[in-house]
């Protein structure tokens, strides 16, 4: 799975917000009866490498990826492995693009 983002921020401030939005997306995705164990995340400048085991019974499958940042905008790529067929696509890459974009925009002041 592929995710294109666009932002109009600056590489360190996107840095900062998908460090945060990727937590939260491991996180989010535990939902009974899927487990989520061994979540990692590195960064080597603007990219970052994740990995988690993802388990439902005794189906465990590791979804592993990248996230590239660039000045315009960062790219998700996401191996989900067998979890493809349990979820549909289209509902992962919209929960991803809709925790991503929420970190991205600045709260509403009042």
């Amino acid at each position: 799975m592929r995710v294109t983002i666009p932002h109009s921020k600056n590489k360190a401030e996107v840095i900062q917000a998908v460090d945060r939005a990727m937590q939260d997306v491991f996180q989010s995705m535990a939902i009974p009866p899927l487990t989520i164990s061994h979540p990692q995340k590195t960064w080597n400048g603007p990219v970052m490498t994740f990995s988690l085991v993802a388990q439902m019974g005794f189906l465990r499958n590791t979804i592993c990826g990248t996230v590239e940042v660039t000045d315009r905008d960062f790219t998700i790529d996401a191996d989900l492995g067998l979890l493809n067929r349990v979820f549909p696509e289209q509902k992962v890459r919209t929960m991803i693009e809709s925790r991503v974009r929420g970190l991205l925009t600045p709260p509403v002041k009042n």
